[in-house]
């Protein structure tokens, strides 16, 4: 039976990881061994960076609706508490577009969101 090198496939991987790693800086775009330890790298940042996204979104839509509430004179914590009390379903993200973009409608839900306390 013929000996199977696996020239093709070899050539193949690190033809991608090349591709991968084009832009890079010096040899790490160029050498195999210098760019596969490169992408490993970026790859771990890209992961982490993909979970720094979400805290960091959420934190923005955090103060926004914080900004907007202290317009209508309570707090973010107050306001969260009364609109659960009330049953409004509505995600931070949302909250915070509200606040942003129709003032008005979020000076309802402030003032739901009292009236449940209240």
């Amino acid at each position: 039976m013929a000996r199977v090198k696996g020239a093709m496939m070899t050539r193949k991987h690190r033809s991608k990881v090349l591709g991968l790693a084009k832009g890079y800086w010096g040899n790490k775009s160029r050498h195999f061994k210098m760019a596969n330890e490169q992408m490993m790298k970026s790859g771990r940042y890209a992961y982490v960076g993909r979970k720094q996204k979400k805290r960091d979104f959420r934190q923005l839509w955090i103060t926004r609706i914080s900004a907007g509430c202290k317009m209508n004179g309570m707090n973010y914590s107050t306001f969260m508490h009364g609109l659960k009390l009330a049953g409004v379903d509505m995600n931070r993200k949302m909250l915070s577009e509200t606040a942003l973009h129709d003032p008005a409608a979020f000076t309802a839900l402030c003032d739901v969101a009292k009236q449940a306390i209240a």
